[in-house]
């Protein structure tokens, strides 16, 4: 019988398989010996020990289309990559850590501000050009005001969208408005401004035939992928257009005089804050390679 791992929680998998609803399953020993773990996402075949219970094993994970590093699940199609506007204030930095991460496992992103209820309009233009020039998708809500959710709805039509940020911009609300029966715990945010850590698993939830909702625990840091500091720059997909017109081949955009990039950012046409987040990732993974 084949299904869909929903949930996993030590060590026993929650597999989704239809109309027969959710059976709890271990892993077979061979997987532990292949060095293989079973990912929320996975597509797996099971052997059924009591239809009664409800209970089985995992004795197969069919191929995967993809496998994410962090959060640690499969067969994603999208991120929604969600920040308020206000009340958290963004992180910036964060939000670029997510789309490089996205973007090195080839994942394609929609980012969300949400909170759009609360911000002036023109902050609101600012960021969407901002953000849709470096190739994402950007949409505008209010989760209060249940506010471009429609919107949303239609993005995932079809998908396994996965959602990410940090905590207290409202991921399990969301979730919450999209499939009740989640019952995510929504958390407010704390006198210090950070989020209430809410959700403490990964699990998808089941929205409409053929799309899948993954919720997954809020952080507020986010590792870089293994690459080298040279390669960033192609992560920052506003570059692109820059790349080549440089004084130097393989210019990394940093010290370098007559860079197309630096230029570009004085003329307005590559955002500063951008270009900011890029500089201090770029010191970062230099740092880091020295140890």
């Amino acid at each position: 019988m084949q299904g869909k791992i929903i949930k996993g929680i030590g060590g026993f998998y929650y597999i989704e398989v239809g109309a027969d609803g959710v059976y709890e399953c271990k892993a077979k020993g061979v997987f532990r010996n292949k060095k293989i773990k079973p990912l929320v996402g996975d597509n797996v075949v099971i052997e059924i020990i009591s239809e009664d219970k409800k209970l089985g094993n995992i004795v197969d994970i069919l191929p995967r289309s993809n496998e994410l590093i962090r959060p640690a699940v499969a067969n994603i199609d999208q991120a929604l990559i969600i920040f308020a506007i206000t009340n958290p204030e963004p992180n910036y930095n964060l939000l670029d850590r997510f789309l490089v991460m996205m973007d090195y496992q080839r994942v394609p992103t929609i980012v969300c501000f949400n909170k759009a209820d609360l911000a002036e309009e023109s902050v609101i233009e600012e960021l969407r050009k901002i953000y849709e020039n470096c190739g994402c998708k950007v949409v505008f809500t209010s989760m209060r005001k249940q506010q471009g959710v429609d919107t949303i709805k239609e993005l995932m039509e079809g998908k396994t969208t996965i959602l990410a940020g940090p905590s207290g911009v409202g991921k399990s609300t969301l979730t919450n408005l999209l499939t009740p029966v989640a019952k995510m715990e929504t958390g407010d945010i704390s006198r210090i401004g950070r989020g209430k850590h809410t959700t403490r698993h990964s699990e998808i939830f089941t929205l409409w035939e053929n799309s899948y909702i993954c919720d997954t625990p809020g952080f507020t840091s986010l590792m870089l992928p293994p690459f080298e500091k040279e390669d960033l720059r192609f992560y920052f997909e506003e570059f692109s257009n820059f790349e080549g017109k440089c004084r130097f081949n393989g210019c990394v955009h940093i010290s370098e005089p007559d860079c197309a990039v630096k230029n570009a950012v004085t003329d307005g046409k590559i955002s500063n804050r951008r270009y900011k987040s890029y500089a201090e990732l770029y010191e970062e993974i230099k740092a880091q390679k020295k140890y």
